[in-house]
C-alpha cells in the first residue's frame, strides 16, 4: 500500500505546499502591488479556487478518458506556468492571471480518485489519511517556511519561483514513481448518478463542511497577516511568531485526531471538535486588543484545521460507492476551492465595511449551526472486503449480488482477475458471499 499511495501523497503534498507557502504573507504582499483594493486582494487570494472549482469535474473526466497519469501532468504543467506569471508580476491583475491559471490544474480528484483505484478497500482508510495528512504537514510547514522565506530570501516571488519548481518535480515523480491505475468494471456497471449523489443526505453535510473549512482557513489567512501589520505594528519577519507555535499545536492535534477518527470511529466528534475550535478561535481573533492573546487563538484555528485535514477525504469516500466515488470526489472538491473562493472575497469585501467583532460573532454563529448539522450525520459503519479469484468464481454469476441488502457493492477488478464484494459481517460473512456466487 505504501509503495503505490507515497508517490500519489508526495505530488500532492508538494502541490499544496506550493499553495500555502504563500497563504501566509500573500495579502500583506498583493495590498502594495499597483491597482491593488481590498476586493481584488480578496479574489486574488482565493482566486486559485475558483478556476479549480471550476475544472474539477472536467479534469475527472479527462482522466477517465486519457488516463489519469496524463491527467496529472496536464495539471502540474498548467500550476508551473501559472506560479511563473505569480513570481513575475508587477501589478495585481497578473497576479490574479497567474493565481487563476495555478487553479486551472485541477488534479485534486484526480489523485484521490487514483489512491482509491490502487488501494484495497481496507486499507483506503489508511490510504486516504496518509494522503491528508501530508496536506496538514504541508500546512503547517508552509506556515512557518512562507513567511521565513519571503522575509529573507527575496520576497513572496521567491515563493512563486519555489512553487514552480516543486510542480516541476512532481511531474518527475508522476513519471518514475506512480503506478498504473487497474482496469476496473464497477458495481453492476452503473454510470455516477450525479442526481444519487446530490440526494445522499450525507455527502451533502461533507461538502458542506468542506466548503466552509476551506472558507474560514482562507478567510484566516486574509486577516491574520493584515491585523498583525497593520493593527499590532508587526513587520513581515516577524510573522513567524504566529506561525511556529500554530504550526507546532496543528501538527501534534493531528495523530491524535486520525487515531481517534480512523480506530475508533469517532468521525463526525473530531469535526465537531474542530468546528468549536473554529468558533472560539475566531472570537478571541476577533475582539482582542493583546497580541498574545491573537497568537493564542490563531494556534486555536490551526489545532482545529489540523484535527479535520487528515480525515476528511477518507471519511467523505466511506459515504460513496465506488461507482461514485470519481463524480463524489469531484464535487467534494470542488465545494472545498468554492469555499476557499468565497472565503477570500468575503474577507476582501467586508473586512474594512463591517466591524471585525460583529464578522466574528456570525462566523461562531455558523459554526454553532455547522454543529448542529454535523451532530445529525452518522459515522460510517466498518464493513469488510472479500476478494475472490475469477478463476474460482465465474463473473456471469455476479449478477447473483444484486440488490442483496448486506452486500454494499462489487465490482471486478480486470487487472488483478479478482471480484471485489465489500458487505455487511454483522449479517453475512466470508462463506455466505461466496455461497451467493456458486
Amino acid at each position: 500500500m505504501i509503495k503505490s499511495v507515497l508517490p500519489l501523497s508526495s505530488i500532492i503534498a508538494l502541490r499544496f505546499l506550493g499553495l500555502f507557502l504563500v497563504l501566509p504573507v500573500l495579502s500583506a504582499y498583493a495590498l502594495n502591488l499597483k491597482g491593488a483594493t481590498n476586493e481584488v486582494v480578496g479574489i486574488v487570494v482565493g482566486g486559485y479556487a475558483l478556476t479549480q472549482m471550476l475544472f474539477q469535474v472536467p479534469f475527472g473526466v479527462m482522466s477517465d478518458k486519457l488516463g489519469r497519469k496524463g491527467t496529472i501532468i496536464t495539471g502540474l504543467l498548467l500550476f508551473a506556468i501559472g506560479s511563473y506569471f505569480c513570481a513575475i508580476s508587477n501589478d495585481i491583475y497578473m497576479l490574479m492571471f497567474g493565481r487563476f491559471l495555478q487553479g486551472a490544474g485541477a488534479i485534486g480528484a484526480v489523485i484521490t480518485a487514483m489512491i482509491s483505484d490502487v488501494v484495497k478497500e481496507e486499507q483506503r482508510p489508511k490510504a486516504m489519511a496518509l494522503m491528508g495528512g501530508s496536506i496538514a504537514i504541508s500546512f503547517a510547514v508552509s506556515m512557518l517556511a512562507g513567511p521565513t522565506i519571503s522575509a529573507y530570501a527575496g520576497g513572496v516571488s521567491t515563493l512563486f519561483y519555489i512553487t514552480m519548481l516543486l510542480a516541476l518535480s512532481s511531474i518527475i515523480i508522476v513519471i518514475k514513481a506512480v503506478p498504473e491505475a487497474p482496469k476496473i468494471t464497477h458495481t453492476y456497471n452503473k454510470k455516477a448518478n450525479l442526481n444519487e449523489i446530490l440526494a445522499n443526505k450525507n455527502l451533502l453535510k461533507m461538502n458542506v463542511t468542506n466548503f466552509l473549512q476551506k472558507g474560514l482557513m482562507t478567510f484566516a489567512f486574509m486577516l491574520i497577516p493584515i491585523i498583525l501589520i497593520h493593527h499590532f505594528d508587526w513587520t513581515m519577519k516577524e510573522l513567524w511568531k504566529v506561525y511556529l507555535p500554530a504550526m507546532v499545536l496543528g501538527v501534534l492535534s493531528m495523530g491524535p485526531a486520525a487515531v481517534m477518527a480512523e480506530k475508533k470511529g469517532k468521525f463526525k466528534e473530531i469535526l465537531m471538535i474542530g468546528i468549536a475550535f473554529f468558533a472560539v478561535s475566531y472570537l478571541i481573533i476577533g475582539t482582542t486588543s493583546s497580541s498574545l492573546v491573537f497568537v493564542i487563538g490563531v494556534m486555536i484555528f490551526f489545532a482545529g484545521f489540523n484535527m479535520h485535514e487528515p480525515i476528511m477525504q477518507s471519511l467523505a469516500s466511506k459515504f460513496a460507492k465506488v461507482h461514485q466515488r470519481g463524480l463524489m470526489l469531484g464535487i467534494f472538491n470542488a465545494c472545498g476551492y468554492l469555499g476557499t473562493f468565497f472565503g477570500g472575497l468575503i474577507g476582501g469585501i467586508f473586512y474594512e465595511d463591517v466591524s471585525l467583532s460583529t464578522l466574528v460573532i456570525i462566523i461562531a454563529v455558523i459554526c454553532v449551526i455547522w454543529i448542529i448539522l454535523i451532530a445529525t450525520m452518522p459515522n460510517p459503519a466498518k464493513r469488510k472486503t472479500t476478494y475472490l479469484s475469477l478463476d474460482e468464481f465465474k463473473r456471469d454469476n455476479a449478477h447473483k449480488l444484486h440488490d442483496v441488502a448486506h452486500i454494499d457493492e462489487w465490482y471486478i477488478n480486470e487487472s488483478e482477475n479478482i471480484i471485489v464484494v465489500k458487505y455487511d459481517s454483522n449479517t453475512i460473512d466470508e462463506q455466505g458471499v461466496k455461497n451467493l456466487l456458486k
